[in-house]
């Protein structure tokens, strides 16, 4: 059996997710809300992945199912990144709680028909799969020659999903799209944080801006720092120390 899920009880009575990391949950709120959509945005190598991944670890210690679709990793890329985060997920993808969907495409010349065709496969896939949980990292490969209609309606429909009981992420890079796009993209989503880069000391670090998240009782806007270590995982950093 998979490992035992000890905060099973507890999510229930909260309906969110946890984390799993105690310090990353206090400034999303105590967690991200079940049956949402969230918009994690941000620039290449801020960690966008490495948050998605340490949700997804939280949401499954928890009991619930995910579906990952990416198009950042092959299914034993993934698995081995998240070993060396110390989040072993082989027990979970082992019994099924975890299915990993490589959108790797090599020598296909994409337009704009299927892209929007893609799009379209995609939400019936999520609409059909039985997980609770569903991971998109990262959407901006999938929205690159299509009309902003077109992905206003992609968000519109994962809306409709999380009505129906989906809790739904969605990673992008904010360089793929217009501000009047991401503007109402940010307005349709549930929950919205951003990644950057920032400089601690020498070395540049990892930092998550909360901009907001549907009923947290706690202020959101906060910030919080961290850096990623080979076999410990997410390491938060005091951000007083951090030159954004």
């Amino acid at each position: 059996m998979p490992p035992i899920m000890t905060d099973q009880k507890e999510a229930e009575a909260k309906q969110v997710i946890s984390t799993g990391n105690g310090e990353l949950d206090k400034k999303i709120a105590d967690g991200l809300p079940l049956q949402s959509l969230t918009l994690i945005e941000g620039e290449n190598d801020t960690g966008k992945s490495v948050l998605t991944q340490q949700i997804m670890y939280g949401a499954m210690k928890q009991g619930l199912s995910v579906d990952l679709f990416t198009t950042e990793n092959t299914t034993k890329s993934f698995v081995k990144q998240m070993e060396s985060m110390s989040l072993d997920v082989s027990e979970y993808f082992a019994w099924g709680y975890l299915r990993v969907f490589p959108l790797h495409v090599v020598g296909f010349e994409w337009t704009k028909d299927e892209m929007e065709n893609v799009l379209t496969c995609l939400i019936g896939s999520i609409g059909r799969s039985p997980a609770q949980v569903i991971i998109i990292d990262s959407l901006t490969l999938f929205t690159e020659y299509v009309e902003t209609d077109t992905i206003l309606s992609f968000f519109t429909d994962c809306k409709s999903l999380v009505d129906r009981g989906k809790t739904i992420l969605i990673t992008l890079h904010t360089y793929a799209f217009e501000e009047d796009t991401l503007v109402r993209i940010r307005s349709i989503s549930d929950a919205h944080m951003t990644m950057k880069k920032a400089l601690v000391g020498d070395k540049y670090v990892m930092v998550l801006e909360v901009q907001k998240v549907r009923g947290a009782k706690k202020t959101t806007g906060n910030l919080v720092s961290f850096e990623v270590h080979p076999g410990y995982g997410m390491k938060v950093i005091p951000m007083s120390f951090a030159k954004v």
